[in-house]
């Protein structure tokens, strides 16, 4: 969920009272917060609070109990602690900002801005909090656990393999093109519902194209689709999805998909927030291997082990280094003091990403206590962290005195695409180990200056000095980063973010409540989730992390959860709405399957299809049910409100990047040719912020001008361009297979206002103009076939038709010729098309 998502729950929860938010149901929360909470705000609260504030603590300080939701709705001796969504009267965030000098808590030291945000941000979703008024008593020293494994498989749907159901029958099959119609029209008529009418042939046609590729049809696509639908529907739409699938552009919008899944970004986030200038060798392999069509096992196991994986060649074995860029992707605390924390920590993330990601699974959930919910114990996380503990992390990052945690990466051979498009010279390379020395010699003369200062008792100076101390060892660790970015000769090496076999694999200890400082003396052998339970599984060799295996664990087709985890991603990217809702979350607390027998069926069809994706999207959109219109009908939606059985399409709104993409293909400015890397790998190692390296997305991009597809914009955590930030982009700190979809005032502003959106409307109108010859009635029939899909009303080309001589004729009053009046007339005529809720919307 984005920042505005937030700020817009905020608002809705100030008029709602503590009480009545306590006393209400758990379910009012969604999956991801309950997991934001037990992820980001339970470990802390146990490690920080619970010594002073939990019933099993040393003492109950200031009447304040922080371990039931309940006593942290209300609070101590000085009020509530917590008053969900409203961040000034919660005591708790008032402490550990220490914005008051008489409340400071932890008292001893601050917690750290990434862990104070989270609070923040937890407050102002409105506090999710599963735990009951019993507290979380503090666990014995040695780990127990009383989940019954074997008894809870047969107790929950997913954790089952999925049965070959036989095909419904139905009181109208000939409806149906393909077994899923069966499926949907059996439930539709279970309910005394019947399916909606078939879309029009543009509106299909528009539906398709964004699902695919992300963009509309031309007018001569769209013209010659209608023709041949008018003779034979099925042929027309086949053509068109093979056309499509077989399109780069394919590519560029399913693995932005993924690209949300696995939190895709080019820095660490956080603090410190470091570039990640290889990152974009991640994003490239995700969109060629969509296009590729790779088969999904293949694609999972290369993301988890590639570098463990066979080769042939040394582009392929580089290619699967790369692949593993999705275990190394993720945001980092550089400035974490405790080496050991870090590492767990980075490992956690791990853990999360691709248990979600592939499992539909929360097992990061069980770091600090058995799961809450699903049949996952502590030992199972902790036999997934051995996996990855025994492994290298490879990410790069600057070093610098903030970031103590920076990383090397791996070089890799072959032929690989660069980001630079010569090599250094030998007088540049001889400048930058110039620099490099200078820069370490002024580092040892402020050190000298301050231990002068400071035996002179100038304290003031001394400080002063320490500061630019910190601005050269920044410096330093970035000239060093571009020396180790060239070999000996001056080309650039070829590096690589990823993951490699530690040196010694080892099984990790159980942490009680997930410290660090707190190990059992027993070590849990690395593993897999119990309760996903596969006849197949491999043993894992001393010798090894055990990545191989897990990857085989997970594809493996008696897995229950990998092929029906992704086949509902599938439907809800082309649906809006999955079979199972909580795409990212198949447990207990996740919602149930709508279709449990259809989502059977579609994950072993994507096994049978050779985990063939194109296959599987391709047997969703011929179907019946894809092709439905999303017309509204009473009687039906009284029934089915939400359209679960799927009685009709869902009209949606564009995201972020169509959106974007669109505004530039409709003008003519959409330059479709992969860009070089990225902007920024262009910029190299360096730190994001204030004063810090890059500092303003926005500005960067209107000066590189740069018009290529969004899947290739640069995602910088916490400094996202406003064209995505604004309409609802992935949070690229979290796996987010689900996108909120919000209507703000700060949208329309944009789009009212935005240099983007008029400029595209200025270069759309010459476009147009020059196309149509001047003439006002071509001009208005081809801008609305190219922004719509189809041809303007005769009353909306009557309104066109007066809008352009009563907007001319106003200019030409003002003293502006007439061939500048038209062309401000046909640009503010284009921007009103592009900022309309047709264009914005897909039915």
């Amino acid at each position: 969920m984005n920042r505005i998502s937030f700020l817009l729950l905020a608002t809705l929860a100030l008029p709602v009272a503590a009480q009545e938010l306590s006393m209400s149901s758990q379910k009012k929360f969604t999956d991801e917060q309950i997991n934001f909470f037990e992820s980001k705000i339970r470990p802390q609260l146990i490690e920080h609070c619970y010594k002073c504030h939990a019933k099993e603590g040393d003492k109950v300080r200031g009447g304040l109990l922080l371990d039931t939701r309940s006593a942290s709705l209300r609070g101590g001796d000085t009020g509530p602690a917590v008053v969900p969504g409203n961040l000034n009267e919660s005591l708790l965030y008032e402490a550990i900002t220490y914005e008051d000098s008489s409340l400071e808590m932890p008292p001893k030291y601050k917690l750290p801005a990434h862990v104070i945000a989270d609070f923040k941000t937890w407050i102002e979703m409105g506090a999710p909090d599963p735990r009951t008024d019993e507290a979380d008593n503090k666990p014995a020293e040695k780990y127990s656990s009383t989940i019954d494994v074997e008894a809870a498989r047969e107790e929950h749907w997913a954790w089952q393999v999925p049965q070959k159901h036989p095909v419904p029958s139905t009181s109208h099959p000939e409806w149906a093109r393909n077994e899923i119609d069966h499926f949907v029209l059996a439930k539709l008529e279970e309910s005394g519902l019947e399916p909606n009418a078939d879309a029009d042939p543009r509106t299909f046609l528009r539906r398709l194209s964004f699902d695919l590729i992300g963009l509309p049809p031309t007018p001569e696509q769209t013209g010659g689709f209608v023709k041949t639908w008018a003779t034979d529907p099925d042929k027309a739409i086949h053509s068109a999805v093979d056309f499509m699938l077989d399109s780069d552009h394919y590519g560029e919008r399913w693995g932005r998909h993924w690209m949300d899944v696995a939190r895709y970004a080019e820095s660490t986030g956080k603090e410190i927030n470091a570039a990640f200038p290889h990152a974009w060798r991640y994003r490239d392999y995700l969109v060629d291997s969509f296009n590729e069509d790779k088969p999904f096992d293949q694609f999972v196991q290369e993301q988890i082990a590639g570098d463990l994986m066979q080769f042939e060649t040394a582009e392929q074995q580089a290619e699967q280094i790369i692949a593993t860029g999705f275990l190394a992707i993720g945001t980092k605390g550089l400035n974490e003091t405790n080496g050991r924390q870090f590492r767990f920590d980075v490992v956690d993330e791990q853990i999360d990403t691709a248990s979600q990601a592939i499992l539909g699974t929360t097992v990061a959930c069980a770091r600090c206590h058995d799961h809450k919910f699903d049949p996952i114990p502590m030992s199972d996380y902790y036999a997934m962290a051995g996996i990855f503990l025994s492994s290298k992390t490879y990410y790069g990052t600057a070093s610098s005195i903030q970031n103590r945690r920076s990383s090397s990466l791996i070089e890799v051979g072959g032929d690989l695409p660069s980001a630079h498009d010569k090599s250094l010279s030998l007088a540049e390379m001889i400048e930058l180990q110039f620099q490099h020395d200078a820069l370490l010699k002024r580092q040892q003369d402020l050190q000298q200056q301050i231990r002068e200062a400071r035996s002179n008792g100038e304290e003031e100076l001394a400080g002063r000095l320490q500061q630019q101390i910190l601005g050269t060892v920044s410096q330093i660790g970035a000239a060093r980063a571009r020396l180790n970015a060239v070999d000996k000769d001056g080309n650039y090496r070829q590096l690589v973010m990823g993951m490699q076999d530690g040196d010694t694999p080892f099984d990790s200890q159980i942490l009680i409540r997930g410290e660090v400082e707190n190990p059992t003396d027993e070590r849990v052998p690395r593993g897999f989730v119990q309760v996903i339970k596969t006849d197949d599984e491999q043993p894992i060799p001393d010798s090894q992390s055990g990545r191989l295996q897990l990857a085989r664990w997970m594809t493996s087709p008696e897995n229950p959860m990998t092929a029906r985890v992704f086949a509902n991603r599938t439907w809800h990217w082309l649906f809006g709405q999955g079979i199972v809702k909580t795409v990212d979350n198949f447990g207990t607390t996740g919602q149930e399957p709508t279709h449990p027998e259809l989502l059977d069926h579609l994950a072993i069809r994507f096994i049978e299809l050779e985990w063939s994706v194109k296959d599987l999207i391709k047997e969703i959109v011929t179907s019946r049910a894809y092709r439905m219109s999303s017309d509204y009908a009473e009687e039906k939606f009284l029934k089915d409100p939400e359209n679960k059985l799927v009685w009709r399409a869902n009209k949606r709104r564009l995201d972020a990047e169509s959106m974007r993409d669109s505004i530039l293909f409709v003008s003519g400015k959409l330059d479709s040719s992969r860009p070089n890397a990225s902007l920024i790998a262009q910029v190299g190692e360096s730190f994001i912020g204030r004063g810090r390296g890059i500092t303003d997305i926005d500005s960067y991009l209107t000066q590189a001008e740069f018009n290529h597809r969004s899947v290739y914009l640069p995602i910088v955590r916490d400094l996202l361009p406003d064209s995505l930030a604004l309409f609802d982009f992935a949070d690229p700190s979290l796996v987010l297979g689900a996108r909120e979809s919000t209507i703000v005032p700060s949208q329309a502003l944009f789009l009212m206002n935005s240099d983007f959106l008029q400029s595209s409307a200025d270069a759309m109108g010459r476009n147009l103009f020059d196309t149509v010859n001047g003439d006002r009635g071509k001009f208005g029939y081809l801008a609305f076939y190219r922004c719509y899909s189809r041809p303007p009303t005769d009353e909306e080309s009557r309104k066109t038709k007066a809008y352009f001589e009563r907007f001319i004729a106003t200019a030409k009053e003002t003293g502006i010729d007439e061939q500048q009046a038209r062309a401000l007339a046909g640009s503010t005529f284009l921007q009103s098309l592009l900022s309309s809720a047709e264009f914005q919307y897909v039915n």
